[in-house]
């Protein structure tokens, strides 16, 4: 195992990579040997003052962690270069943030005596890539459609695009991720879940569902209008193949690799089908298809309101 140098400051836009660079970093200690600070509230002398202070528990290895070094001043980038002149043995310092000026006194000292770790999120047209190599740490094979329509559903934060990583890995269950695993557990635009809609919806619950379109296109800015209107028609497609297999004696977890539906999405859609009849499912296919052409330029009537009427006309119950 590499020797630890005294000093790391890490950086960058890439927070799952800098989260992911400090769990390595703190698994080289015991637990009770990590001391975490905050720049705001701890200024460089602090931050000095700490991992001297670490150094009379005899020759155990500590480290000390200061998140957000970015919010410090000249002063405390000065004690902590004063301090790498001669740092406490055994004692590791690592310093996070944002961003830190290459030429700044703070990375010149740490770049002189420890190491300098830039971690910058990927281009735009980079980010299935990225995505790719983010399912492989997890354990999880995603084909390259699935990771940019990842990219298209959740946006480009990094911080984002790993929390729905980490959900959609969870549930494929080592099974290969395909865009049908995104589409059923992604959020979309990196805001509620499209989840919230086709449960309500699969629930016959109108309240709910139109709660859950006005909050989707309050973070869209109504702007994934026919991406929701795809994704609620594909879920009731998938719905009413499952309304005909549970009528032929079929059950959900051998309805799923049939209908190429992870195990858990295949359960949900059996419970909404059977919350509706054979004529209901395929009249919201239908108003669903309408609804398509609506927001394509076949209606006068504003696309947010196209959308609002069409949810409540296949979410309710009859009359």
């Amino acid at each position: 195992m590499a020797e630890l140098k005294p000093v790391y400051l890490i950086s960058g836009s890439d927070r799952p990579k800098i989260r992911l660079a400090l769990e390595r970093l703190r698994g080289r200690f015991e637990e009770g040997a990590v001391e975490v600070l905050a720049a705001g509230e701890s200024s460089g002398e602090d931050a000095a003052a700490a991992c001297n202070a670490l150094g009379l528990f005899g020759g155990e290895h500590r480290l000390v962690v200061v998140e957000e070094v970015d919010q410090w001043k000249a002063a405390d980038a000065k004690a902590i270069a004063e301090y790498l002149k001669d740092p406490t043995p055994g004692t590791v310092l690592a310093l996070v943030a944002d961003e830190v000026k290459k030429e700044s006194t703070l990375a010149k000292a740490c770049a002189k005596s420890g190491d300098v770790l830039v971690y910058d999120a990927p281009r735009k047209r980079d980010l299935p890539t990225w995505v790719a190599g983010q399912f492989e740490q997890l354990g999880a094979n995603a084909d390259r459609d699935a990771c940019r329509l990842l990219v298209e559903m959740v946006g480009e934060d990094p911080d984002q695009l790993r929390s729905e990583i980490e959900k959609v890995a969870t549930w494929s269950a080592g099974e290969p991720v395909t865009p049908e695993h995104v589409r059923e557990l992604a959020a979309v635009s990196a805001g509620t879940s499209v989840f919230e809609l086709t449960d309500a919806w699969g629930r016959r619950d109108t309240a709910g569902a139109l709660a859950a379109v006005e909050s989707l296109l309050e973070r869209s800015g109504g702007k994934e209008l026919p991406r929701l209107a795809a994704l609620l028609a594909n879920h009731v497609v998938r719905v009413r193949s499952c309304q005909t297999l549970a009528a032929e004696g079929v059950r959900a977890r051998d309805a799923a690799p049939r209908l190429k539906m992870h195990p858990f999405a295949a359960e949900k859609a059996f419970g909404h089908a059977a919350n509706y009849t054979s004529a209901e499912l395929a009249h919201a296919v239908t108003r669903l298809a309408d609804l398509d052409l609506a927001l394509k330029g076949g209606s006068r009537l504003s696309g947010e309101l196209e959308f609002e009427r069409a949810v409540v006309e296949v979410t309710r119950a009859p009359s």
